[in-house]
């Protein structure tokens, strides 16, 4: 068996038009564990290569547990049980579509309606797992803290080993690194028409899928669990 460095759980849609889109767009299909050519794309003002470099190596996802090791004592076995567990508890959210938007100054998928029942279970899922992870090494925490923190943001990285989690969770599909400022509207006014076509109405979470970190920095996807809860 591969051997991973961590381990995450993420949302990632299921093959279809958009995976198929996101993974060539990104350069690198998570599913498969190989890289995809970049589509072309007119009125682009960086190369794609570019424009994906910082998300290309996690694949397209969006995060429900973020990148950890393994703490002594857990092994990737038991949190891959763990997490059938409690995928067979927990039920399907469903939104009322994704959108593509700025955030800040790098572009994401992101969900519109009602979030309330992923970000309860994203809340769900940090927790239930969370003694599976090592805590964060110091210079990962200083790391996330000199990009500036509020007091809740710090209090979860101490906590959780990641700022981003609980009321703090706002769940994306990242799409790009981040962009020159001058850029970041002329990729999304290049992306969108690609991009509309495949993006689901309803948008349903109703699977969740472990991810592990290969040696070459690359994520892959090891095994989707589906939500029967």
């Amino acid at each position: 068996m591969t051997e991973f460095n961590r381990y995450a759980v993420y949302y990632a849609p299921e093959p279809g038009d958009l995976a198929y889109f996101a993974a060539a767009w990104l350069g690198w299909d998570a599913a498969a564990g190989v890289a995809r050519a970049h589509p072309e794309l007119a009125g682009l003002p960086l190369p794609v290569a570019d424009i994906t470099a910082t998300p290309r190596k996690y694949g397209f996802h969006g995060t429900i547990k973020p990148p950890f090791r393994l703490a002594n004592g857990s092994s990737r076995a038991a949190l891959a049980q763990d997490l059938a567990d409690l995928a067979s508890r927990l039920r399907p959210a469903t939104m009322d579509g994704l959108t593509l938007h700025r955030l800040g100054r790098f572009l994401a998928l992101t969900p519109s309606g009602d979030t309330a029942a992923l970000a309860a279970m994203a809340g769900h899922v940090v927790q239930a797992l969370d003694h599976h992870r090592a805590p964060a090494l110091p210079d990962e925490l200083a790391r996330r803290r000199a990009a500036g923190l509020t007091p809740a943001q710090d209090q979860n990285l101490t906590k959780w080993g990641y700022p981003y989690v609980m009321d703090e969770f706002r769940f994306h599909l990242t799409l790009t690194g981040k962009l020159p400022k001058t850029d970041v509207q002329r990729v999304a006014d290049a992306l969108r028409p690609a991009l509309s076509p495949l993006l689901p109405c309803p948008f349903r979470v109703n699977s969740l899928c472990l991810f592990g970190e290969a040696a070459d920095g690359m994520f892959h996807l090891l095994h989707r669990y589906a939500l029967t809860g």
